[in-house]
């Protein structure tokens, strides 16, 4: 989904966002004159992948049209410590009431695109993806997603309803890999993914025996994922998933396997430095 064009979908977020932090009202700005106009800017306090300008300028479209934001950067771009993001100008009151939400957003999905540029940068020269899970902030998902592809990263499915990953209790509820991939080719509409887990080789024997077309390796080693790519001889796509860290990562995308799915993405969060500075 571009995140830039849905309008509505960063709307209704932004929206909620300031809901929940205004409230009844600023009572902090109210301190100041209703008339007062100053000039500000975001800056960088440590290198990073700017992403969330969509956001910041939503929550400023939302509680006053006329505040001016002049951007120097764009999201995806690498910045390094003190540079000069944004410029903003207009009512003194709007840009206090809505400092901290902007900043939630553009330090927040800024430390995704920035974590994502790590490990795609970790990978460089190899022909692998790296995608995201969903392990993600509750309400931030569609964000964090966009935020993993400003950063150089992949998309997994969105939700449980876009695609079918078919995972070990699945497996074992179903009874065994070959009844639910069965069960999945009876309901499944054409043009969804389906992928399966695996634990094992014996596994994605199996998986691949049933006409598996994607298949997802868990915890394998990487001795392990070498046997499984020279087993599964192009029939699938493989993903190497678990516990794989920037330390781990290129080992495994050097033994041949087409995807790599790192929770980490999403789930280790930590916001970006930034501030927004007055102008005297």
């Amino acid at each position: 989904m571009n995140l830039h064009s849905n309008h509505f979908l960063i709307s209704g977020q932004v929206s909620q966002a300031l809901a929940e932090d205004l409230g009844s009202g600023d009572l902090t700005a109210a301190l100041l004159p209703a008339d007062a106009v100053t000039q500000a800017q975001i800056i960088s306090r440590e290198q990073a992948v700017i992403c969330g300008i969509p956001w910041v300028n939503e929550v400023y479209r939302q509680l006053d049209p006329a505040i001016g934001l002049e951007w120097l950067v764009e999201d995806g771009e690498m910045v390094t410590e003190n540079q000069q993001l944004c410029r903003l100008s207009g009512n003194t009151r709007v840009l206090l009431s809505g400092e901290r939400c902007a900043l939630n957003y553009l330090q927040s999905l800024s430390g995704t695109a920035t974590l994502a540029r790590s490990y795609a940068e970790a990978v460089s020269g190899i022909d692998v993806r790296i995608l995201d899970t969903r392990k993600t902030v509750p309400g931030l998902r569609q964000q964090q997603k966009y935020a993993v592809r400003c950063g150089g990263c992949h998309n997994h499915r969105v939700g449980l309803y876009d695609a079918v990953l078919i995972k070990e209790n699945h497996i074992r509820a179903a009874g065994s890999v070959d009844a639910a991939l069965a069960r999945s080719k009876e309901l499944v509409p054409d043009g969804v993914s389906v992928e399966i887990e695996v634990e094992t080789l014996d596994e994605l024997q199996q998986a691949l025996k049933a006409g598996a077309q994607r298949v997802l390796l868990d915890n394998f080693t990487p001795e392990q994922l070498r046997e499984a790519v020279k087993l599964a001889g192009g029939r699938a796509r493989l993903e190497a998933s678990g516990g794989i860290n920037l330390a781990t990562i290129r080992e495994i995308a050097e033994t041949g396997i087409d995807d790599i799915s790192v929770g980490a993405l999403t789930k280790d969060i930590r916001a970006i430095d930034l501030s927004m500075l007055f102008e005297q």
